[in-house]
């Protein structure tokens, strides 16, 4: 090599420079199809079906990184982390590194979030169905028979089966994404147990989801917890499906997207297993994960949730009497997201109005991450100098509270002292 021939004190001179540059990793991506549908049947049982033969063209490709991840030791550990209300026991977590999503990518958000549509649907061939490319050529649904009225999505598998992706169905609501279906109860209740204050009390006309208010602006906090773990049907419905695929897929790495609701549920699974996961326009799910008891790791930057400023939803926003949530008899109020954080501005740059109706994913595949759009900030430098960027940095919100206007406490045991606080 031309490096023997150079003299000694030039030689340690460019080992030194070589030394000191950051090591970069090659992109790498992957190619996955469609494997199963699953979803629950009359008896609220996980179940799987495998995708026909002939959806067997579809698949997509996506760019991965390298993604810190810490993972329980075991699920015994962190159950009992979760009985003992030990949620910030750092003891219990393994740290890992594992293939995971580019974000920085705007094809990967893009192959993803039209791998999340597509929970909506039952397969190819339906309307609305995203064609991924040449490179995805399956997928196995789960959830799509015909009495499943619960907890629905898809699988998705690289052809060496080393990763996996499972995408969950968010609300069906006719007003959020076009359509309803056999899943709206069910929907509506995990929404109003997850993401709601307090029972989705939003006025005294309303039939709230537990018996926790307590008057004026107080709500019993234990009341709340027990009763987001006794009847919140999809989290624990979510945790057993994921021990079914690791049964099915023992060796490869898992990822978990979600859209509304669905990426919601995806960040608390992604907490429960270290897995990575992208969630879009979904509520912010902190509160849940807090009142759920989840002991969170010491990092949780394998958690991005994509959305928009248009979107009140996953602000927080949709919120009082005559909102349309509301109105639809949603109650969601949460603001606060899990993991790190990518906001596109859309108000801003693209003069676009707060609506709710601009919640659907189709608005974010089709008006943002198809678009050949400028997102940089001043942090990138001045306008007219700075670097093009594809997608906007990655932010967190740490500093943020939900249910602010809330007082929360021990108020049906006046043994003990109540506290004002939000989560």
């Amino acid at each position: 090599m031309l490096y023997n021939f150079l003299p000694n004190a030039l030689q340690y001179l460019l080992a030194s420079f070589i030394a000191s540059q950051p090591l970069e990793r090659p992109t790498r991506s992957l190619t996955f199809s469609l494997r199963h549908e699953y979803g629950l049947n009359a008896a609220s049982r996980p179940v799987f079906a495998d995708t026909p033969s002939h959806f067997a063209t579809e698949a997509f490709t996506v760019d991965t990184r390298d993604v810190k991840t810490h993972r329980p030791q075991s699920q015994r550990v962190f159950t009992s982390a979760r009985v003992r209300r030990a949620q910030a026991d750092l003891s219990i977590w393994d740290e890992d590194e594992v293939v995971g999503p580019d974000v920085s990518s705007r094809n990967t958000l893009l192959m993803l979030a039209k791998m999340t549509s597509n929970a909506y649907y039952g397969g190819p061939g339906e309307k609305g169905w995203y064609d991924l490319g040449p490179e995805w050529n399956t997928s196995y649904p789960f959830g799509w028979e015909p009495d499943a009225d619960g907890f629905r999505g898809h699988i998705y598998a690289t052809p060496d089966n080393s990763t996996v992706i499972v995408s969950i169905k968010g609300t069906s609501a006719g007003w959020m994404v076009g359509g309803g279906g056999p899943t709206v109860k069910k929907d509506k209740l995990n929404d109003n147990l997850l993401f709601s204050c307090c029972c989705a009390r939003v006025g005294p006309t309303w039939w709230t989801v537990c018996d926790c208010y307590q008057g004026g602006s107080k709500c019993d906090e234990n009341c709340l917890e027990k009763s987001l773990v006794e009847d919140s049907l999809f989290y624990p419905v979510g945790t057993n499906l994921y021990n079914n695929i690791t049964y099915l897929y023992p060796n490869s790495d898992i990822w978990v997207i979600g859209h509304s609701l669905g990426g919601s549920l995806a960040s608390l699974l992604g907490v429960t297993f270290g897995i990575p996961v992208v969630a879009f326009e979904a509520p912010g799910e902190k509160m849940a994960a807090h009142r759920l008891h989840l002991p969170l790791p010491p990092s949780l930057q394998h958690i991005t949730h994509v959305y928009h400023t248009a979107d009140p939803i996953p602000q927080g926003a949709c919120t009082g009497v005559s909102s349309i949530c509301a109105i639809g008899g949603y109650a969601l109020e949460a603001k606060c997201h899990l993991g790190q954080v990518i906001r596109y501005d859309t108000v801003t740059r693209l003069k676009w109005s707060v609506d709710s109706r601009t919640h659907a994913i189709v608005s974010v595949i089709d008006e943002v991450l198809t678009k050949d759009i400028d997102w940089s900030d001043d942090e990138d430098g001045k306008e007219g100098e700075r670097p093009k960027r594809e997608v906007p940095r990655l932010t967190d919100e740490a500093d943020c509270v939900d249910c602010y206007a809330w007082e929360f406490g021990n108020f049906r045991n006046t043994s003990l002292t109540t506290g004002a606080c939000g989560h």
